[in-house]
């Protein structure tokens, strides 16, 4: 049976990587087989872009520069990692995916989603995750996290207020039209408690995913 594709999404200071680390574990727990990654990235060559899109420059880098690495990267990582584990019956738990573009591409650079959705249909070949946790928080309450974790920040990390906001409701708007696929999780509150809601969402789209075989 194939494996099921899980991303994990939302803007900065979150709580990604803690909640990634919860998934995982209870995937394993319940004696699945985990390969978990991350976007951009995720294999050597798009670790290598990555370090392009987060890193400084010396020259300004173009919207649609940023568009197609990230894509150049998304497709590396679908061919040589995605692709091949849920082929053997891996599930894949990602931090971020193309929901990422459409919200700090589309929302918060301003680029036509029509853009981004050929780009899409190119690199994916109708290739979509399975179940998507939107970590949700106002941007106050995660960038001051984002702040405390990491004062000086990568290159999106230092964007405007402003920007994160579109980013916040481009994710919002792609979970309101795809109910099915979204699963929106309140991360403004605690550890403990967002933990709780990730383990009992992934539960029940567990049992339903089982329930396929």
């Amino acid at each position: 049976m194939r494996g099921a594709f899980v991303t994990l999404e939302g803007g900065e200071g979150v709580g990604k990587s803690t909640q990634i680390a919860e998934v995982v574990a209870a995937l394993e727990t319940a004696g699945l087989s985990v390969v978990r990654t991350r976007e951009p990235g995720g294999t050597a060559l798009a670790e290598q872009i990555r370090g392009l899109l987060i890193g400084e420059c010396e020259e300004c880098m173009d919207a649609d520069t940023e568009l197609l690495l990230m894509f150049a990267a998304r497709n590396q990582h679908l061919a040589r990692l995605i692709r091949p584990a849920l082929d053997s019956g891996d599930w894949v738990v990602c931090d971020r995916f193309t929901d990422a573009s459409y919200a700090y591409q589309g929302a918060g650079r301003g680029i036509d989603t029509a853009r981004i959705r050929e780009l899409e249909d190119f690199v994916q070949r109708g290739m979509q995750p399975d179940l998507t946790l939107l970590l949700d928080a106002p941007v106050e309450v995660g960038m001051a996290r984002a702040a405390r974790r990491n004062s000086d920040g990568d290159r999106f990390e230092r964007e405007a207020l402003d920007f994160f906001e579109r980013v916040r409701e481009g994710y919002l708007a792609r979970a309101a039209a795809d109910p099915q696929r979204f699963r929106i999780i309140d991360a403004a509150h605690s550890l403990e408690t967002v933990s709780a809601q990730v383990r009992k969402t992934l539960i029940e789209f567990s049992t339903q995913w089982g329930s396929q075989a």
